[in-house]
């Protein structure tokens, strides 16, 4: 017994040596407190120097950082979103804005330049015209919703006030959280239909040394789909949607027990590739409804007139014609393209 009994009582001067070492350094903490309060009365530096220091402390709660009360990281995010990316975004997106308003006033509708034929050829089945504007409206649906939560604080606010932007930025993000996937969806299903005709070509980079014709109104031929729309399928759709979209299903399913870290990286993520992609996106939207004559009417009737194919595809076009590639044919003007004399 011997034995068990000497190492009690060492245990003992040991446990009272510990408690003797912290009640000095607890008082000592308190006293310095103290003195802190009669000299320097209000100043709470110490406490928040500890809070932000961003140790694990004790927490009834456990989990993941639930120790940590207040993460230094957010603030370099706060100061990062506020200070350069929204403002950035939002004057890239306005400039573009600007900028084809300046070119349409320029250049007007691209028109086609022979009269129509009255023959047909179906551009797009009903299940691709279907999906593109699956995308379409969810894009531009995630596109203004987001653009109301990104800036609407400095555009918006001062114009309509706290209850109305307050009412305006709730709906915007319940839209922004339930449409989401649905954009995803559709978009991969967008890849898989388009990918094949949006290979690149050797025919493409004289696409691109002419800019299409854009500027000069010269012909130049080109695939199902031209330079200009491969550039925006393969760096619009692919990549940035994309890195959009998985960094938006970060933020939207922080159930997965993401530290605050990976979701602070997520937004920055998200709130670049989402900036940039709506700024690219405005070029694809004005040619595809009024800066392209007959564009908008391909994408929701389905057929073009032989006159317009061969003029802005005429590579397709000769294709369609041989046979090498199937397309339906109809007689009729459900796209009529304006002659340009």
């Amino acid at each position: 017994m011997k034995p068990i009994v000497v190492g009690a009582r060492l245990f003992a001067v040991a446990f009272a040596l510990v408690l003797a070492v912290s009640g000095t350094s607890i008082a000592q903490q308190q006293e310095s407190q103290q003195q802190r309060a009669q000299s320097q009365p209000g100043n709470n530096a110490p406490v928040w120097r500890d809070v932000r220091s961003g140790r694990e402390e004790y927490t009834s709660v456990k989990g993941r950082e639930t120790g940590v009360l207040v993460q230094t990281y957010g603030e370099t995010w706060r100061q990062l979103k506020n200070g350069w990316i929204t403002p950035i975004a939002g004057w890239l997106i306005a400039v573009v804005v600007v900028v084809i308003g300046l070119f349409f006033k320029w250049r007007g509708s691209i028109k086609v330049h022979g009269e129509p034929s009255g023959r047909l050829i179906e551009r797009f089945t009903p299940f691709e015209r279907y999906t593109h504007w699956v995308v379409a409206i969810s894009f531009s649906t995630l596109g203004i919703s987001g653009l109301v939560m990104m800036v609407g604080k400095y555009v918006l606010l001062p114009v309509i006030g706290y209850t109305l932007f307050a009412w305006l930025a709730q709906l915007s993000k319940v839209l922004h959280n339930f449409i989401g996937p649905v954009f995803l969806v559709s978009v991969l299903m967008l890849i898989v239909i388009f990918i094949k005709d949006n290979l690149p070509r050797l025919y493409d980079f004289k696409w691109f040394a002419n800019l299409g014709g854009m500027i000069s109104g010269e012909h130049v031929p080109s695939g199902r789909f031209n330079a200009g729309e491969k550039v925006w399928f393969w760096v619009g759709v692919v990549v940035l949607s994309l890195v959009a979209s998985a960094s938006g299903l970060v933020l939207l399913f922080p159930n997965f027990d993401q530290v605050r870290s990976v979701m602070i990286e997520a937004n920055v993520v998200h709130m670049v590739t989402a900036g940039a992609v709506m700024a690219i996106s405005l070029g694809h939207i004005y040619l595809g409804t009024i800066g392209l004559d007959g564009a908008y009417q391909a994408m929701r009737n389905g057929y073009v007139d032989e006159t317009w194919a061969k003029e802005h595809h005429e590579y397709w076009y000769n294709d369609v014609k041989s046979g090498k590639v199937k397309a339906g044919r109809a007689t009729g003007a459900p796209v009529a393209p304006q002659v340009q004399h």
